[in-house]
């Protein structure tokens, strides 16, 4: 499965890091693609990782996030 997610707060390479790592800590994740310039995350993904983990990880790593579609 992949989902788009819009995710504000996004302003550096560092950003781009964290959220990688807290998406990369999620057992299922294949790719984690984070476009900073459109403020976008792709991520692709089987289970046991939901879309609802992903988006607590985002959450947790301290960005606002909407999904754009799944």
């Amino acid at each position: 499965m992949t989902i788009e997610l819009s995710v504000s707060g996004m302003r550096c390479g560092k950003c781009v890091d964290k959220i990688e790592k807290f998406i990369g800590e999620i057992e299922g994740v294949s790719l984690i693609d984070v476009n900073l310039e459109k403020a976008q995350v792709r991520v692709e993904f089987n289970t046991p990782a939901t879309q609802e983990m992903i988006i607590e990880a985002i959450l947790d790593a301290g960005f606002e996030v909407n999904a754009n579609n799944s």
